[in-house]
């Protein structure tokens, strides 16, 4: 379904109201009803309010809880975006928006100084300037990148897995987060899929575009989009898993491509080939196909569920995986809804205190807990929470690679 024809579904319950986080914590924002179905029908005459808008943080919470099935925060996306063609976005929201293409811009400069270069105290006042708030935890780029690391694995070790023969091939979608920021998740992947005995295939994908999308910019989106759907496309002929490690990009590519961009159904093709990277981990260690078992894990442990893994209501393979195969295991499930950085939104100056007040009752529960490290499966929630916690944050699979014996 188109989500514009979803508008007349809407019966004002006002349950996404009550599950909205962002409209507990600030009076700035309307609410996903006033601000999706019920301003989208003044939209469609070109009318319709923008600044509240603004504040809707894409978290997917009102998507979650609609009982009508409306899709509300595409609405807003939508609608964000056809804004952002009358009203150009800003320098900081292009920023926000494009950091992988700036990784990309910047990748020929050796990863230390690229590091000090975005977090040294002279750029983090710049970007104060520019609206980024000198508070926010802005990820460092991975030295080296996923990308050049896995190249230096590759070259040592010649052609790859040999053992890819017994079990087949699987692709790895690892979005930018992965690919600029956190190579240790994605290494934590391809060596559990290789202990398996499958080879990893990493094509040079782009982002995702969801960043592009929360920002206003859908045509960039677009191409990014298409770009991935085109260099996907031998593997999709194949009928090859395509796994990810982020609740975000698994969104994009299972629904939201098929959403933002209807006029293009061959995107739709991706849904059905998408995993989720620890629900695939999950099945080959319940069938028994990695003959690596972990050790007993030493700390106690806080589990939080993004939002965007919650959106697509498949369960918390994550911590699912965590409880099934590790001995002795003490991981709490945090319940305590969002962290409030959705993305790039809580980056944002006039969005900070806002995203810090969100995250109020995880934080509280992160710290009543006890647990020594959190694990969640979004990259800028473990920013979020290890900046207003002092945790130490991990993917799962991060914290299961480093328990195999």
């Amino acid at each position: 379904m188109n989500p514009i024809d979803s508008v007349d579904k809407c019966t004002t319950c006002s349950t996404c109201v009550a599950y909205c986080p962002v409209t507990r914590a600030t009076r700035a924002f309307n609410g996903p009803k006033l601000t999706g179905p019920a301003s989208e029908r003044f939209r469609l005459f070109g009318q319709g309010e923008i600044d509240a808008l603004d504040y809707c943080s894409n978290c997917k919470n009102c998507d979650i809880a609609c009982p009508s099935g409306v899709r509300i925060s595409v609405l807003n996306m939508l609608a964000r975006a056809e804004a952002c063609r009358v009203r150009r976005p800003s320098l900081r929201d292009w920023i926000l928006a494009h950091g992988h293409t700036l990784a990309k811009w910047t990748s020929w400069i050796p990863a230390p100084i690229s590091r000090f270069g975005m977090l040294n105290p002279l750029t983090r006042s710049i970007l104060d300037a520019l609206g980024i708030d000198r508070r926010a935890p802005l990820p460092a780029f991975a030295a080296p990148s996923f990308r050049a690391g896995l190249r230096q694995r590759q070259a040592r070790s010649g052609d790859g897995n040999p053992a890819r023969e017994k079990k087949g091939q699987v692709v790895f979608f690892p979005g930018c987060f992965v690919t600029d920021y956190d190579a240790e998740t994605g290494f934590a992947l391809v060596d559990l899929l290789e202990l398996a005995g499958y080879q990893v295939i990493t094509p040079e994908t782009e982002c995702c575009g969801l960043p592009l999308v929360a920002n206003g910019f859908l045509e960039d989106a677009e191409k990014a989009a298409r770009s991935n759907r085109a260099i996907l496309d031998p593997y999709v002929r194949q009928g090859l898993p395509i796994l990810t490690v982020c609740p975000s990009c698994a969104l994009m590519l299972r629904r939201e491509y098929g959403e933002f961009f209807p006029h293009h159904p061959e995107l739709k093709d991706l849904s059905p080939l998408v995993e989720d990277a620890c629900e695939f981990v999950g099945g080959l260690f319940e069938r028994g196909e990695c003959a690596a078992r972990p050790r007993e894990s030493p700390a106690r442990l806080i589990y939080h569920a993004p939002c965007h893994l919650r959106a697509q209501g498949s369960g918390t393979p994550g911590l699912s995986l965590l409880r099934d195969i590790v001995p002795g295991i003490s991981i709490e499930d945090a319940r305590a809804g969002c962290c409030g950085i959705s993305g790039s939104y809580g980056f944002k100056k006039e969005k900070y205190d806002v995203a810090t007040a969100v995250g109020a009752d995880l934080f509280a529960a992160v710290k009543e807990s006890g647990a020594e490290h959190v694990l969640t499966d979004c990259g800028t929630c473990r920013l979020q929470i290890s900046a207003h916690t002092g945790k130490p944050a991990s993917h799962p699979l991060v914290w299961l690679r480093n328990l195999l014996v």
